[in-house]
């Protein structure tokens, strides 16, 4: 790959320019979410049928067009129809994509602590035009600058990751620019801000080596590293940081070189341990739905479970279903 990867499909990034154009089956979806939260009580499975099975593209229609016809927000509507994980997902469900990522921004750091894990499964690893059209989203919805936010919000090396991530400073792929000597170059650099440093870590320097790279570049640095130091940059951040700085850092290096491995990988972390963390799993599940099918893929090579088997094991009832429901209409064939 010549740029980072872009979780938003293309006609997310397109109305960015202009106003959305709707079809028959968008005003259906919307009549059939109104049907299902009128008068007492929610219909739950007619919210699973009919938001839950709706992809990327579908859904940031019907978040505008519901409005349009009812008059009501749609994610006001969720959220005073539905509780629980299964209510916050389907807030997040009747959002665009920018602004479902600009709630789970600020629920991750709304309250007492931030929740660092999912500040940098957002923030992290994003392409330039993504990460603009986040910081473009937060500031329009809640009036806030986000780099401030972030800011504010984390320290340490942590803070200097996403500080670095947020500038969008991935630099175009220049096969003439980005080549074998460049990448021993800074495969060198590297070593001399971490490994070979004798007193501390340049951090700010290895993490804007990753960010600016270019993926297909960033690979040609990590074998130039491998073929200097018998090890890899994923080796090398693992022997300088520690704690949630270094997995963010490795998390931020794998989505600039393994970005569907390194998803499910993330998937997987959801569920590990004691319980399950519903909201880190919702919302890998739904940010991750554009690139889902090969995601799956990896995920199965990891762990010799599927994405459904392991929300089927980890979750129950209507939330259940509406996270397989999501799988299903990410990868259709797989089921």
């Amino acid at each position: 790959r010549i740029m980072s990867i872009n979780l938003y499909p293309d006609e997310i990034h397109q109305a960015q320019l202009g106003d959305p154009e709707y079809y028959p089956e968008i005003d259906a979806a919307c009549e059939a979410i109104y049907e299902a939260t009128k008068g007492l009580g929610t219909d739950e499975r007619a919210l699973i049928d009919t938001l839950g099975s709706k992809n990327v593209k579908e859904r940031f229609l019907i978040s505008y067009r519901y409005k349009e016809m009812y008059g009501k927000e749609l994610k006001e509507l969720m959220k005073s129809e539905n509780s629980g994980d299964f209510g916050f997902l389907t807030q997040l469900l009747a959002l665009p994509a920018p602004e479902a990522e600009a709630k789970i921004i600020r629920k991750a750091t709304k309250g007492m602590g931030t929740n660092e894990k999912l500040l940098w499964s957002v923030i992290c690893g994003r392409s330039n035009e993504e990460v603009q059209i986040l910081k473009k989203t937060y500031f329009n919805r809640y009036n806030k600058d986000l780099v401030a936010l972030v800011g504010s919000e984390l320290s340490g090396d942590i803070k200097k990751l996403h500080m670095v991530c947020l500038q969008g400073m991935e630099e175009k792929y220049d096969p003439g620019y980005h080549n074998a000597s460049k990448a021993e170059e800074d495969a060198i650099v590297f070593y001399k801000r971490g490994q070979g440093k004798k007193f501390g870590t340049d951090e700010q320097a290895l993490f804007e080596i990753i960010c600016k790279s270019p993926p297909q570049y960033l690979q040609m640095v990590d074998d130039a590293y491998v073929s200097k130091y018998n090890v890899n940059l994923e080796q090398a951040l693992e022997k300088e940081l520690r704690g949630k700085a270094e997995k963010a850092a490795i998390f931020t290096l794998g989505m600039k070189l393994r970005p569907h491995e390194t998803v499910a990988k993330h998937i997987k972390s959801t569920c590990a341990g004691m319980g399950t963390d519903e909201l880190g799993l919702s919302c890998a599940i739904l940010r991750y739905q554009h690139i889902l099918p090969r995601v799956m893929i990896e995920h199965t090579n990891l762990t010799s479970k599927t994405v459904g088997d392991r929300i089927a094991d980890e979750t129950r009832g209507d939330y259940r279903d509406l996270l397989i429901e999501m799988v299903k209409v990410a990868w259709p064939g797989a089921w």
